[in-house]
């Protein structure tokens, strides 16, 4: 259970139930546990992201950043990878009940003191993804109206931020990449 009383990867939308084996998610040490499919999945990421760079440094021998971010070689192996971490963190919590996070990104800016006052205008991006899919069952809903809701929730937020007295600059939603935003633009430069 986390602080806000719901069970932590309840609804993580995997498209499959979610049913709690009591060894692996019990309070007791588990041992006897055979990690070999563990081991071949992260043979797998590890192949996918090896591809990955490889068609990434090609891809940008073509073409400039921005058309190389949307270019379908880089985006499918972007969902290869995105497909790999899933089923690694879905063989964690099964085996292990382990809820890992395995993908987040965290930079070690030596020089940023997190104890630091914060100045009037000292900014920084911040992002949300999704996987999303659809149910295994036969439905009306399509993908192309996830971005719909996805870009409801960011006005939504982008509101709720303002309401509390924050700066946004800009916002945006975007399905497949990641929304560059021009002071990402601008760090880039520097």
């Amino acid at each position: 259970m986390n602080d806000g009383g719901h069970d932590e990867h309840e609804g993580h939308g995997h498209g499959h139930p979610d049913e709690h084996d009591p060894a692996s998610h019990g309070r007791e040490p588990l041992s006897g546990v055979d990690a070999d499919e563990l081991h071949r999945t992260v043979d797998e990421l590890a192949a996918a992201l090896h591809a990955y760079v490889e068609t990434a440094v090609g891809v940008r021998a073509e073409f400039g950043a921005r058309e190389a971010d949307e270019d379908p070689r880089v985006l499918a192996l972007e969902g290869r990878v995105g497909a790999l971490n899933a089923q690694l963190y879905d063989l964690l919590h099964a085996r292990l009940g382990l809820h890992a996070d395995l993908t987040g990104m965290t930079w070690d800016d030596g020089d940023t003191d997190a104890d630091a006052p914060v100045e009037p205008g000292d900014h920084d991006t911040f992002h949300l993804g999704f996987v999303v899919e659809l149910p295994p069952t036969v439905s009306d809903l399509t993908l192309d109206a996830v971005i719909d809701l996805v870009d409801d929730g960011g006005a939504q937020i982008a509101h709720t931020l303002t309401e509390r007295g924050y700066v946004v600059g800009e916002w945006g939603a975007g399905r497949g990449a990641p929304v560059l935003l021009d002071d990402e633009d601008d760090e880039e430069d520097l």
